[in-house]
């Protein structure tokens, strides 16, 4: 029985770490996080797990930008600074063919193949973005309308259960 219990738990624990990481405040190293530098000035982080789509963690990064913007009461933000960090390609296949020879007239050949399978590094994805009152200015391709992003983005995010 406790061997079973044992496994079970093993098998969540597992299953857990192979998920899409929901928006939520970091939690066991996954999810967002802020740090404010100035005023209105703040550096945002989302960091997924190795299953989360790079996409996503993009769009939870925003999502995140215009909530903060909001709740620090302006409408706009500007991103200042983006960096996006992604674990390398992992996912492939090998194989090979070797021969050989052996005593008494004996040979062989063999063929082996194997699947590689991706990692467990998280992305992250972080941004500074500068917040600021009103209307985003029209000619700033790097502004965001805060209430507009929470809008587009909302159907998207996976909250946690």
């Amino acid at each position: 029985m406790k061997t079973k219990l044992l496994l079970l738990a093993a098998a969540l624990a597992l299953s857990a770490c192979a998920t899409v990481t929901p928006y939520q405040p970091i939690s066991g190293g996954l999810g967002y996080a802020e740090q404010k530098l100035e005023n209105n000035r703040y550096r945002v982080r989302f960091t997924g797990s190795s299953k989360t789509p790079r996409s996503t963690v993009e769009n939870y990064l925003m999502y995140r930008a215009a909530e903060l913007t909001l709740q620090n009461g302006y409408g706009h933000f500007l991103v200042a600074a983006r960096d996006l960090e992604t674990p390398p390609a992992r996912n492939g296949s090998s194989g090979g063919i070797s021969f050989g020879f052996g005593s008494g007239g004996h040979s062989g050949i063999g063929i082996g193949l194997g699947t590689v399978v991706g990692g467990d590094e998280p992305t992250l994805a972080q941004m500074d973005v500068l917040m600021f009152a009103g209307a985003k200015p029209a000619n700033r391709a790097d502004a965001f309308d805060a209430k507009e992003v929470l809008a587009n983005l909302q159907p998207g995010i996976q909250r946690p259960k």
